[in-house]
């Protein structure tokens, strides 16, 4: 029998498993199905373990007939008993005995190894069996509770499972595809999860059947990866299973433009979708929360009555970007002007913007003053580092800043450029609101207060943290949302308010310049629209058209003389004497 022949075979596909359950182990959780390192490996030693007994058996029936058969069969019966600790190592020990050579320790030496690991695996695997046996008996047993169920177990996650936990005590927090590992991070979230009497199940979200849940207990879903494009699938599969259920909601965490086209044209039936841009979302919230701050802290001009919001966003990434869009259509208000000056380290900035808002950027409006037209000075200081002699002298050119926002990209590139901006300022004698993005709760509760050796404090203020942001109340119950509805109610229905995204948009920023307005106290704000006098009818449609001129070009929007939304053009991006009366009047706030 050739011992050699069988032995390159049997550690060949044990070679071949322990690579593949390595390359495995280093694929993301959210891209592994039904294989995984642990399941390559029980394979691969299985089938090696076979291959170690076949020259045994083949030596035992070699005479004998169909003894090729019993050869297999019982080189199978004798690996799986490898398997469930019954295995005798006596037999391989006692058919070695007769070779020579090298082979003969070496073959006995490796199948010891086989023997130990085998039941190992075993081990493993029986665990993993009764953890998941586990996660579904807890699941049946809470049958008649409403359900909250995650795609993925991450910090976003984990942080508005706590919120909903806390508020609504006897729900059920389910995380899906849910791995451990031997890495620390993944033990403290599975560990926290955990505390919150989570349920975790190893599969997929979209391969669970969560139809059993019972019809009067509310089933939503969030699709909340770190994936985005893994999301919208994940989403797509969801819709297409429970678009028949009732009192069923669907949460997608997706940012990018496709993803609204997708779920768009998708059928949803009687699943409520909401696709969560958390970038959006959380600009949407400062300005809502906060924005009345930022008029408040205007500075006056000199020889006239009006004040100026000098703004400076520093980094023009995806936060940066967003805010940028934001402040011009925010900040139209009678009685105040704003100039917006933004900085980033891309020589392109400028051009990157330009191509998204083409019209907003455009010299006929940009810096312009035309009546009954959006009215800010926007510039993109692009090439430009924070920590750069070039930037201090842009800087001190600027009208007095009265807002700052930094988003560079991480918590502690946010947290140094702030507080050397507050240094810079402070040198400058100039005290600006300074906002900047800090994911860590623990660090914004840390540095809150934060002062130096002298006392004096930095005077920051550290937003976006996720314990604040992915809680309950902003994302599932907001009050910006519920005013958002409120006001598209007035000429359209519920359901496309949610359906399409741009009825949302255009909404929620209506909403938001709503609460500035009252809080500016424009005449006859506070008013219904038949209650006001024609003076304050008139101005504030004047001003309505303003910011919705602005918001449209921040969207992207140009003017041409037909509206085309796939083109992005719209008939009444033109100042508001031009309007015809009917538009001018849509204008009512």
């Amino acid at each position: 029998m050739n011992w050699t022949m069988y032995f390159a075979f049997s550690a060949g596909i044990l070679a071949l498993a322990i690579v593949s359950a390595v390359s495995l182990a280093r694929v993301s959780n959210q891209k592994r199905r039904v294989l995984n390192s642990v399941n390559v490996l029980v394979v691969g030693v299985f089938l090696s373990s076979v291959v170690m007994f076949l020259p045994i058996y083949g030596e035992v029936f070699s005479a004998e007939t169909c003894g090729v058969v019993k050869q297999v069969l019982l080189s199978f019966h004798n690996a799986i008993r490898l398997f469930i600790v019954d295995g005798e190592f006596s037999i391989v020990s006692d058919h070695l005995a007769g070779v020579d050579g090298w082979i003969a320790p070496v073959y006995s030496v490796y199948a010891a190894i086989l023997f130990v690991t085998a039941p190992f695996l075993t081990f493993g695997f029986v665990l993993s069996f009764f953890k998941n046996m586990s996660a579904y008996r807890r699941y049946f047993l809470g049958f008649f509770r409403d359900a909250y169920v995650f795609s993925a177990l991450n910090d976003k996650s984990y942080a508005l499972a706590k919120s909903l936990k806390k508020n609504h005590a006897k729900c059920l927090i389910i995380f899906t595809n849910v791995f451990e590992t031997n890495d620390e991070t993944s033990y403290e979230i599975i560990e926290r999860a955990r505390r919150i009497g989570a349920i975790c199940f190893k599969k997929d979200i979209q391969t669970i059947n969560f139809k059993v849940h019972s019809r009067k207990a509310s089933l939503t879903f969030f699709a909340i990866g770190e994936d985005e494009i893994e999301n919208v699938d994940s989403a797509l599969k969801l819709i297409d299973a429970y678009r028949e259920r009732d009192n069923s909601n669907l949460y997608v965490f997706a940012n990018r433009t496709e993803s609204d086209l997708l779920l768009t044209s998708s059928n949803k039936g009687v699943i409520k979708v909401r696709r969560v841009n958390d970038i959006r979302s959380l600009v949407n919230r400062i300005l809502y929360e906060e924005g009345g701050r930022i008029f408040a802290s205007a500075s006056n001009i000199e020889q006239s009555e009006k004040r100026r919001i000098s703004a400076v966003i520093i980094g023009l990434g995806k936060y940066g970007t967003m805010m940028m869009k934001s402040l011009p259509w925010f900040c139209q208000m009678d009685g105040y002007e704003v100039v917006i000056h933004a900085f980033d380290h891309d020589e392109n900035a400028e051009d990157r913007f330009t191509v998204q808002c083409p019209e907003l950027m455009d010299s006929r409006y940009n810096g312009t003053r035309i009546d009954g037209e959006a009215r800010y000075d926007i510039k993109i200081h692009s090439g430009v580092n924070i920590d750069s002699t070039a930037f201090l002298r842009e800087v001190s050119k600027i009208p007095q800043p009265t807002y700052v926002f930094v988003a560079l990209g991480n918590d502690e590139q946010n947290i140094q450029s702030a507080v050397s901006l507050r240094s810079l300022f402070e040198r400058l004698h100039w005290h600006p609101i300074i906002q900047t993005v800090v994911y860590s709760t623990a660090e914004k509760e840390a540095l809150r207060d934060a002062d130096n050796f002298k006392g004096q404090k930095y005077d920051i203020e550290f937003i976006g943290d996720l314990d604040t942001f992915y809680s309950e109340e902003v994302i599932i119950n907001s009050e910006l949302e519920k005013e958002a509805l409120k006001r598209h109610l007035r000429w359209g229905t519920k359901e496309e308010f949610w359906k399409y995204e741009y009825n949302y948009r255009s909404s929620v920023a209506s909403a938001i310049h709503k609460k500035m307005k009252l809080f500016c106290k424009m005449p006859g704000i506070e008013k219904e629209p038949d209650e006001r006098t024609d003076e304050e009818l008139w101005a504030l449609r004047r001003l309505e058209h303003r910011r919705w001129n602005a918001y449209m070009r921040s969207e992207g929007y140009c003017y041409a003389p037909e509206r085309n939304d796939l083109a992005k053009t719209h008939h009444c991006l033109v100042p508001f004497d031009k309007l015809p009366e009917k538009e001018q009047k849509k204008d009512d706030d």
